[in-house]
């Protein structure tokens, strides 16, 4: 078995780098763009006398990077050539994503809100899977270029990961449906012109079908954003949102009427797996940092990297990264070949472990840098608080080592044996 990355895709990530030299890097630099990504960064991406949400200046160096990235054909790498893609496959963009988020804080690939010159856009496959002709033809391309820009409403105040249990409901009335309900942490509010909103249509409380997504437009009469939560890292775009008497055509409904999970689901599939390469490779950058900062750093006359204390559990993570790499270009690989549902678990297991590697890595460079990885001159508190919500968002790691148990007892997925829930 050869375990080699392919040549073209090492020369692929050669290219990569070059791009990001000659035209992110000189973007970042100029015009004091530095502020967003040094101390300052919280609080010059985050207009905190508007509800939390980004300030303009930011929003606007993400498009302009957006741009450059488009231009040279990297940002929609990740996609089918219909979409005006590279055709990139599962395991590239695994394989990418860990490379860019090695690389530390930079305009290149800032997963605070999944922004990169590599593109992931769980919309765009979810369109091309789900969507009509016509909701392609009005969505896809102007959602790739940030003309149009979707939210994303599946949790609830009172429901998070038991989406079967939503309360929010969507009744036909002739050609048209009525939808009332909330949702929480509904994100992109901040920018959306649409929402997809998912609501029960038929079944009962638990029941995985009956449950129907809508393409919303936000300024339907009844459509409310109340609010934005202000989260561990800000700014936010996590809104709190009421939907009373939302009347939309039937034509809004996204995919099959009453398979809505299998919608959400492929949003979480495609983010799960390439959040959890990004995790790996912000990991191992926390580690390398502070590999180099225990050679340099001398504390009673000798380097703190002699001292078995900051040996022992670096050797410990830098273990954890190379197993769970391994696992997640696997998982990526497989992806590529056989039916999503059919690895389900081992997305959940590639999602949850590198998570919390990621989390431990930076929480272990806050305590090899002392004082100084306290301060917010070092990255390591801004990688910790991005990465911890993925310990909750998207599923949290209880819900993916649930999935995991049911696949590995029988209770659930492709092996389910008699008498399994």
């Amino acid at each position: 078995m050869d375990f080699e990355l392919p040549a073209d895709l090492v020369q692929r990530l050669a290219k990569l780098d070059e791009f990001i030299e000659r035209e992110i890097k000189p973007l970042q630099e100029q015009d004091d763009n530095e502020r967003f990504f040094d101390h300052r960064r919280e609080y010059a991406r985050t207009d905190f006398e508007n509800g939390g949400v980004p300030r303009r200046e930011w929003e606007e160096l993400l498009g302009e990077m957006f741009r450059r990235a488009d231009a040279a054909g990297w940002l929609r790498y990740g996609l089918p050539e219909e979409a005006g893609g590279g055709g990139g496959s599962n395991f590239d963009m695994a394989v990418i994503r860990e490379h860019l988020a090695h690389k530390g804080l930079g305009l290149h690939n800032d997963l605070q809100n999944e922004s990169s010159v590599v593109g992931n856009f769980p919309f765009a496959h979810m369109m091309l899977g789900f969507g009509t002709q016509e909701q392609k033809d009005e969505f896809l391309e102007p959602m790739l270029s940030r003309k149009k820009r979707i939210g994303f409403g599946l949790t609830e105040p009172e429901h998070g990961s038991d989406a079967t249990w939503m309360e929010t409901t969507a009744v036909r009335d002739g050609d048209d449906w009525v939808i009332n309900g909330a949702k929480r942490f509904n994100s992109g509010m901040h920018s959306a012109t649409h929402d997809v909103v998912f609501a029960r249509t038929s079944g009962k409380d638990g029941d995985a079908r009956g449950i129907t997504a809508f393409i919303v437009p936000v300024d339907t009469p009844g459509f409310s954003v109340d609010f934005h939560w202000w989260t561990f890292n800000m700014p936010t775009d996590h809104a709190e949102v009421t939907l009373r008497d939302v009347r939309v055509p039937s034509s809004t409904i996204f995919g099959e009427e009453g398979g809505g999970l299998a919608v959400a689901q492929t949003f979480v599939h495609e983010n799960r797996i390439r959040q959890a390469a990004s995790g790996v490779g912000a990991g191992q950058y926390c580690i390398d940092r502070s590999v180099d900062y225990a050679r340099q750093r001398k504390t009673f006359g000798q380097p703190l990297a002699t001292r078995q204390a900051i040996q022992w559990p670096l050797v410990e993570l830098q273990t954890e990264a190379e197993m769970v790499r391994g696992l997640v270009r696997k998982t990526a690989w497989e992806l590529d070949r056989v039916p999503h549902m059919e690895i389900s678990d081992k997305v959940s297991m590639c999602n949850y472990r590198a998570n919390r590697l990621v989390c431990d890595a930076a929480d272990r460079a806050i305590q090899v840098h002392g004082g100084l990885g306290y301060t917010r001159h070092m990255p390591f508190e801004h990688i910790y608080r991005h990465h911890r919500r993925y310990r909750i968002t998207e599923g949290a790691e209880e819900v993916q080592m649930r999935k995991v148990a049911g696949y590995l007892f029988g209770f659930a997925g492709p092996r389910k044996r008699p008498g399994g829930e």
